[in-house]
């Protein structure tokens, strides 16, 4: 398979997340590398670091709509399934055999920079891809912990910061305004997040209740 594109070396971004559920902040997110790379390969993982409230299937199948919100072409911004291991490290030996000629970026947030240098095989993932470090609004980067990947492997820190939302957030409260309209109507068919709604709604009705 020919990896190139227009004579230069393509770039992939690999931006493997938990979309718990996908929110506009990873929308923000494949658009910003949507400019940076030349592709960008996108799948939902269960991250074994966190429990999942939502199954990984519904979280593929949300992640596809929020793909298809961005209206990008399937060679620029593609959903990849097939790629989703609770190991990085075979994801990225998956993508490797997709695009063996490409150049493979690894695209992080910062609440993982502390627990990176304990992945299943770090050392390999390191010598594997490139790393790009997102900021985010709700996580300060520990300098502690970025001196300790930085004793380890080379990476570089994005010049992005998403809006301040997050799937934890949404997970917390239920506000809809941190998702797009196909994923909340998604959410609703599905009957997805229900315990949370539920105590959302109850929190809500209390609170309208007293003087």
């Amino acid at each position: 398979m020919d990896a190139r594109h227009n004579g230069t070396m393509t770039k992939i971004a690999l931006f493997g997340t938990s979309a718990d559920p996908p929110t506009i902040g990873h929308q923000a997110i494949i658009d910003w590398l949507a400019d940076a790379f030349t592709k960008v390969v996108v799948w939902a993982a269960n991250n074994p670091f966190k429990t999942h409230a939502a199954a990984l299937e519904d979280r593929q199948q949300m992640l596809a709509l929020l793909i298809d919100d961005l209206r990008y072409s399937d060679r620029q911004v593609g959903l990849y399934p097939e790629l989703s291991d609770s190991k990085t490290l075979i994801s990225v030996r998956r993508a490797k055999q997709l695009w063996p000629q490409a150049s493979l970026t690894l695209v992080l947030g910062a609440d993982v920079i502390s627990t990176l240098p304990h992945w299943y095989c770090a050392e390999a993932l390191f010598e594997q891809v490139e790393l790009l470090v997102l900021k985010r609004p709700e996580v300060s980067l520990s300098a502690s912990a970025v001196a300790i990947l930085q004793e380890q492997t080379q990476f570089e820190i994005a010049d992005f910061e998403g809006p301040p939302v997050s799937s934890s957030h949404y997970r917390q409260t239920g506000d809809g305004g941190e998702l797009t309209p196909a994923i909340a109507t998604y959410i609703r068919q599905h009957h997805l997040y229900v315990w949370k709604q539920a105590t959302s709604t109850s929190r809500a009705a209390i609170a309208s209740s007293q003087p």
